[in-house]
């Protein structure tokens, strides 16, 4: 069995098949969390959760691309940023149904930040939601799920500061969030296990061998699987839309790198999941 701990069939690109590929996958025994990006995603997120008796649950909240106006384009993606204010009630409301296991993703994204903009403005403006939404998910004692490009020092101090200004909210030892399709080498793996973190692998890691010393590496209990569908489709599968489903081919290449089977990364990542999330 497998958890894909971030999801986006809540995105357009499943709107015409989305409940056929959610069936492939529990089909497979693959779990998934879908994940939110601002209040209309992090919505759908939910429903789509709320069908299902068990094998699919919500992350609910608001992506730091979309906290200001402008394109953010790569790859395999282009979307179109309206800049979202943060409501905190209104998340609340969502993140307290039953279904929503995590708030996210939620975190810095400043490569996507619009070079003719008021830059040192947009940064402190997703710096002040970012915090918003950590106290969110530590008064309701839920995970976050976190996005980090090419933001890491600002990302470990305000983690950093966000630990020190609340020490009433950390009343325990277990992980409290994790760090979505880890970017980071091996010396920034341990500074966000000190902060309590996790960290999760994409498809990213069937085609490139940059995490392969940190894979080799790593404490059984420091990581999760996950696709980030419809992006970072893993090899054989590169050039086509990524769902739920693949994730195996994560685990896969992960037991490759540690020399295990991918039955036992699977057990390992789903119980690291389900501890993390409460599933």
């Amino acid at each position: 069995m497998y958890i894909d701990t971030h999801a986006h069939v809540n995105f357009n690109a499943f709107k015409e098949d989305e409940k056929e590929v959610i069936q492939r996958s529990l089909e497979e025994e693959t779990w998934m969390i879908v994940v939110g990006s601002d209040y209309k995603t992090s919505k759908k997120a939910l429903d789509i959760a709320n069908r299902y008796e068990k094998g699919v649950y919500a992350a609910i909240g608001l992506h730091p691309i979309h906290t200001h106006e402008g394109e953010a384009n790569g790859d395999d993606y282009s979307v179109s940023q309206k800049g979202e204010e943060f409501n905190y009630d209104n998340y609340e409301k969502l993140a307290k149904f039953e279904k929503v296991v995590a708030i996210g993703e939620i975190g810095l994204d400043y490569y996507h930040i619009d070079k003719a903009g008021d830059i040192p403005a947009i940064k402190q403006k997703q710096k002040e939601i970012f915090t918003k939404q950590l106290k969110l998910a530590r008064i309701l004692n839920l995970p976050a799920i976190i996005h980090c490009r090419q933001a890491h020092d600002d990302t470990l101090e305000t983690l950093k500061e966000f630990k020190k200004e609340n020490k009433d909210l950390f009343n325990t030892d277990k992980p409290w969030g994790v760090m979505h399709c880890f970017s980071g080498d091996e010396d920034l793996a341990w500074k966000y296990f000190s902060l309590g973190l996790l960290v999760s692998f994409t498809g990213l890691i069937t085609f490139s061998k940059q995490w392969d010393d940190l894979i080799r590496k790593l404490p059984p209990d420091k990581f999760l699987i996950e696709t980030d569908c419809p992006f970072m489709t893993p090899e054989p599968f590169r050039g086509k839309r990524n769902e739920p489903a693949l994730v195996k081919h994560v685990a896969g290449r992960i037991a490759e790198i540690k020399n295990l089977s991918v039955e036992r990364i699977g057990e390992i990542t789903t119980g690291n999941a389900r501890e993390l999330f409460k599933i």
